[in-house]
């Protein structure tokens, strides 16, 4: 999961750029990189958090009133400085490009893209892949005066060859910015526009929130599908360049997004908060003699409100958060994720000792967190400890650019609710329906039918996920994470 941000204004943009990728810092920790025209690229990208990557003096050599910014945690490569985002093309024009999502053929592509038109990527960040389609796209059409007709046609041509989740966006040197969304519009991408100065700005990125603290208005989705792109004269232009399915990703709202932030028109906040009032159903049917609800924080605060609300039980905010450890589903490591949970929870001890729990989070994906949460609570004395998961189960690999590709990462894989309890150290698990988060998620849009719950059912929205698929990515995951591992011995 990565988060991208573009912006068309008239002075320079590096601080917007800048402000803007500071918001959406907790889709990826891994890396990050901003681009910026003035009649020439300039660019700077490396491995860190933004606030680390980006001095003074890059502010003042990132000129121009046109720039793209990215955060990034890989599900394609190793993570290196190599594959941080954006990336560039020389010909033809000049574009630069950045995205979030996940390639699912990105190893074919490569090949064909080498064998057939000899074009070389120099990384393994799948961008590179869509940049390049997109490029020999554009080439292929021999244009003398570049139309939206040409850029939307190259589009389509993306759309037919590269499979997966992407939401792009793309400056064109001296032409314009475009952003597109794949045709099931899997990862979320928004648009906006800001009045005054010359002319007005323009801004596509990967959450609201962005745009909101920039002060963009009129904040609309880019559709599943669409390819949306702004001339050099500031027209507008807006095609869907296939009808697709939309199914967004159900993972954006119970784990990635911000609360303040809209996906697809829901409220992310809202939905949490209902998430926790269907689970609370749930939950009393369990019966279960609870004495306090604890959130693991931050994101599961929202719903374990609404959860002792509903139980008429105690809130306590009982496990302190350390704010400068960053988010441990999205360490690079399992011996780092481990490691860091001392670090980034204390808990108050007086207000677990003698009582029975109920501990309230996102989601259990690998187990290694959720258990030594649970060890670290019952060394404060707690009689009993519950765990709730507003999320179903993850038990299926995901392809589409979260960091769970592998069967043997999902704790709940092949195994029972009681099973699952036990590996965790739990005196009992209580899991979310599906039905309920979908549930929860159309409150908000009515409109949405379908929807990306692959981790959950294994129904792949693309349809093109074949057990060979899988395999291989899985392959090339691990062949990934032990070259990553080298580089940092």
């Amino acid at each position: 999961m990565c988060g991208v941000i573009g912006i068309l204004g008239n002075d320079d943009v590096f601080a917007d750029l800048y402000q803007g990728l500071l918001a959406i810092q907790h889709r990826g920790q891994d890396s990050a990189g901003i681009i910026t025209y003035d009649g020439r690229f300039h660019i700077k990208k490396g491995n860190g958090l933004v606030r680390d990557i980006f001095t003074a003096e890059n502010a003042r050599r990132l000129r121009g009133p046109v720039g793209i910014g990215h955060t990034r945690y890989p599900t394609i490569g190793g993570g290196t400085g190599e594959d941080a985002q954006p990336f560039l093309i020389n010909s033809p024009y000049g574009i630069a490009m950045a995205h979030n999502g996940n390639v699912i053929n990105y190893f074919e592509l490569k090949k064909t893209l080498f064998d057939k038109y000899h074009r070389l990527l120099n990384s393994e960040c799948d961008v590179e892949v869509i940049l390049n389609v997109f490029a020999q796209e554009l080439a292929e059409q021999k244009i003398r005066k570049l139309k939206p007709s040409h850029i939307f046609k190259a589009v389509e041509g993306v759309f037919k060859n590269v499979k997966g989740s992407y939401s792009v966006v793309v400056y064109i040197a001296e032409e314009g910015m475009l952003a597109f969304r794949d045709p099931y519009g899997i990862k979320p991408l928004v648009f906006g526009q800001r009045n005054g100065g010359i002319a007005p700005s323009y801004a596509f990125a990967s959450e609201s929130v962005s745009l909101n603290i920039l002060n963009f208005s009129d904040i609309k989705n880019v559709e599943a599908g669409q390819a949306i792109f702004i001339d050099k004269k500031r027209k507008v232009h807006c095609k869907r360049i296939t009808p697709g399915t939309p199914s967004p990703c159900l993972f954006e709202w119970v784990y990635f997004a911000r609360p303040d932030s809209f996906i697809d028109n829901v409220n992310v906040y809202d939905c949490r908060v209902n998430l926790g009032r269907f689970l609370a159903e749930d939950i009393k049917k369990s019966q279960l003699q609870i004495d306090v609800v604890v959130p693991i924080p931050d994101s599961a605060r929202d719903a374990a409100i609404e959860i002792a609300r509903i139980l008429n039980l105690k809130y306590r905010e009982a496990l302190v958060k350390n704010r400068y450890i960053g988010r441990t589903f999205i360490m690079s490591s399992e011996s780092s994720r481990k490691s860091s949970v001392r670090q980034k929870l204390n808990p108050i001890a007086s207000e677990l000792k003698n009582r029975n729990v109920l501990l309230v989070d996102d989601s259990i994906v690998r187990g290694n967190t959720s258990r030594a949460i649970v060890e670290l609570v019952r060394e404060c004395g707690a009689k009993k400890v519950y765990f709730a998961s507003y999320s179903p189960p993850l038990r299926y690999p995901c392809v589409y650019g979260i960091d769970m590709q592998t069967k043997t990462e999902f704790v709940a894989q092949n195994a029972s609710i009681d099973q699952i309890a036990k590996r965790i150290g739990a005196d009992k698990v209580i899991y979310q329906r599906l039905d309920s988060l979908k549930k929860a998620v159309r409150r908000g849009n009515k409109k949405l039918t379908h929807f990306c719950g692959a981790c959950f059912d294994g129904v792949y929205p693309t349809g093109d996920v074949t057990p060979e698929i899988l395999k291989s990515i899985e392959e090339n995951r691990k062949i990934a994470r032990e070259n990553q591992l080298e580089l940092n011995l």
